[in-house]
């Protein structure tokens, strides 16, 4: 939503500052310099700065304006499209944890975090089909579901109420709801649960043969007790994977944590490139990891974070397959 917010601006200033140059050469006034004029382009305005020219008949017959404007616009297509594709396109990362001694029925979760008040198609439709498409039993969703620099939630919304039509939706905040603060905290949460969403922050919820609990502003301290119960197994819903010892610590089995965004950009060899709160290259960024008894599955979520673009890191849906031994 940067880059997009950025690009309009950008271009809308280089359409003016071609029009207000046009103005002030029929007047003989100071002209704009031409540099300046190509450096707008050049930034990710020449879009505006080619309509510009057509608009108000100016630069057209120079080789400088011509040649250059036209081959800047067919470079910002070119990096549009693949900015699109990297931040839209979903890819499903499946897992199958075999759990000793379970006795409950095998169950499908798929895992959504981060969307940051993504849109994907209209009403969410192309992140719910594929939603669909994995018939899962439950859909947990770890997190920033909205950004606190948006203060419409209406994409979240939407998202939620597609979820809960597919199967039953256990939802933890992260950090983002946090940041929205007093009334429009209250507000989102009231709205979301009215949808039928299970919001599971400090709370804990037993199906068939698993217990589900949800961690309690990002912390596991004053959450409840995992019970002890042979063949059961337990699974955290949680946000920040740093926090594995504390998660560790509760007993469970399983723990579903996103934050990470995949380290943004993943460089081959190095892996994910820095975290939300600037630590470069994160140990933990994505996948499934292993601590003791515990199993961590970290989603690269849908959304973006410190960086407005992914790179070699597409929006993720993670689908855990639980079956017994």
């Amino acid at each position: 939503m940067i880059l997009v917010i950025y690009l309009v601006l950008i271009n809308i200033a280089a359409f003016v500052i071609y029009g207000v140059d046009k103005r002030k050469a029929g007047r003989h006034e100071r002209r704009i310099s031409e540099r300046c004029l190509i450096i707008f382009a050049a930034v990710g305005g020449a879009a505006g700065a080619l309509l510009g020219m057509v608009v108000f008949h100016h630069k057209t017959r120079k080789r400088k304006f011509y040649i250059t404007v036209p081959v800047l616009f067919a470079l910002l297509i070119a990096f549009c499209s693949f900015c699109l594709y990297q931040n839209y396109h979903i890819v499903v990362t499946e897992y199958t944890y075999e759990a000793p001694g379970y006795e409950g029925p095998e169950y499908t979760i798929v895992q959504v975090s981060d969307l940051h008040n993504g849109l994907f198609g209209s009403g969410q439709k192309r992140l719910l089909s594929l939603i669909e498409e994995q018939s899962p039993d439950l859909i947990v969703v770890t997190g920033d579901a909205v950004d606190s620099t948006f203060t419409c939630y209406s994409f979240a919304e939407d998202f939620f109420e597609g979820a809960v039509k597919i199967a039953p939706v256990y939802y933890i905040t992260g950090n983002h709801e946090a940041w929205l603060g007093g009334e429009k905290y209250d507000s989102y949460l009231k709205d979301i649960t009215g949808l039928g969403v299970i919001f599971a922050d400090g709370q804990k919820y037993a199906l068939d043969g698993i217990e589900i609990i949800g961690t309690l502003n990002e912390s596991c301290e004053g959450v409840p007790l995992f019970d002890e119960k042979d063949g059961t197994l337990k699974i955290l819903l949680a946000h920040d994977p740093a926090r594995y010892e504390e998660y560790e610590a509760t007993g469970a089995d399983i723990v579903f944590t996103g934050h990470v965004h995949g380290g943004q950009i993943i460089i081959p060899g190095k892996g994910g490139l820095v975290s939300p709160d600037f630590s470069f290259f994160p140990d933990l960024y994505e996948g499934e990891h292993r601590f003791g008894d515990l199993t961590m599955y970290i989603s690269r979520g849908l959304g973006n974070s410190v960086l407005p673009v992914r790179i070699n890191n597409y929006p993720e849906l993670v689908v855990v397959t639980i079956k017994g031994d």
